[in-house]
């Protein structure tokens, strides 16, 4: 006869070996937005309700204001980089230093 005590645990891998999988497979489904399977193989849909929409929306509203405002200040970084860098603003600045030391 087969004894219990060599067939318990690899009984016990295989039951840990397929839980482990289902929560795998379970959460990767979860994570790239398919759909779940109920107790009779419906598919379940998380739902949402109305506040979580309005609230969705919210912040994508908001994310568009913070990405234009950070594109405006990129602009104006790139244009007063441009005035500090540019030679002609250097000349100025060494001319109008010379015009003090002189006075």
């Amino acid at each position: 006869m087969f004894p219990f005590e060599t067939f318990a645990p690899v009984a016990a891998i295989v039951g840990l070996a397929a839980v482990i999988g289902w929560v795998v497979t379970t959460w990767m489904r979860i994570k790239h937005g398919y759909p779940l399977e109920g107790s009779w193989g419906q598919q379940v849909h998380p739902s949402s309700s109305k506040e979580s929409q309005e609230r969705i929306k919210l912040l994508t509203q908001e994310n568009a204001q913070l990405r234009a405002e950070i594109s405006s200040v990129k602009d104006r970084l790139a244009t007063v980089e441009r005035i500090v860098t540019d030679e002609s603003h250097r000349l100025a600045r060494e001319i109008d230093s010379l015009a003090i030391t002189k006075n």
